[in-house]
């Protein structure tokens, strides 16, 4: 199960450098109405949930003190567009790295850790189990993103790029 989870990880970041890939720095940070999230906050903010649940695997923290300000839960994709954080081929690289190290977590872990309670007690009420939040935030948030980051480019009016899956 670790593998497919990885794969279907790697195949969702792949789909997400791809439909930034003809982005200038200033499209990054465009919000055309009703589409929430630009696509700079949206790969800050994956890239700080590899690092979240790569901490539930061991993986000690990598990313900037500021990161969550700026991309974790509850952040604001304006404070990003008033900052260097929108740079594209500097979260392109922080993707990459982010993947990377969340990839190599997850394929050095044994599959009988996925039965294991989640570290984090504040979560364990929605993830009880390392499995549970390995196919939530791996899987299902990425995957989200991904499409939500399709949409975005659909709005600023640029063609869809292939499919993931």
């Amino acid at each position: 199960m670790i593998r497919e989870l990885a794969n279907c990880f790697d195949r969702s970041v792949a789909f997400m450098r791809e439909l930034v890939a003809d982005l200038s720095d200033e499209e990054m940070i465009l919000q055309p109405a009703g589409v929430p999230n630009h696509a700079a906050w949206t790969l800050g903010h994956v890239i700080h949930s590899c690092q979240a649940i790569a901490g539930e695997l061991g993986v000690p923290p990598w990313l900037p003190d500021d990161w969550g300000s700026h991309f974790g839960y509850g952040s604001s994709p304006e404070k990003v567009s008033r900052s260097q954080r929108s740079c594209k081929p500097a979260l392109v690289a922080a993707l990459t790295d982010a993947s990377d190290r969340l990839q190599a977590a997850l394929l050095a872990i044994d599959e009988s850790r996925l039965a294991d309670p989640l570290p984090d007690e504040k979560a364990r009420g929605v993830l009880p189990t390392m499995g549970h939040a390995l196919v939530q935030i791996v899987a299902a948030h990425t995957a989200y993103h991904a499409g939500q980051l399709a949409v975005w480019r659909r709005a600023i009016g640029r063609a869809p790029v292939g499919v993931f899956v």
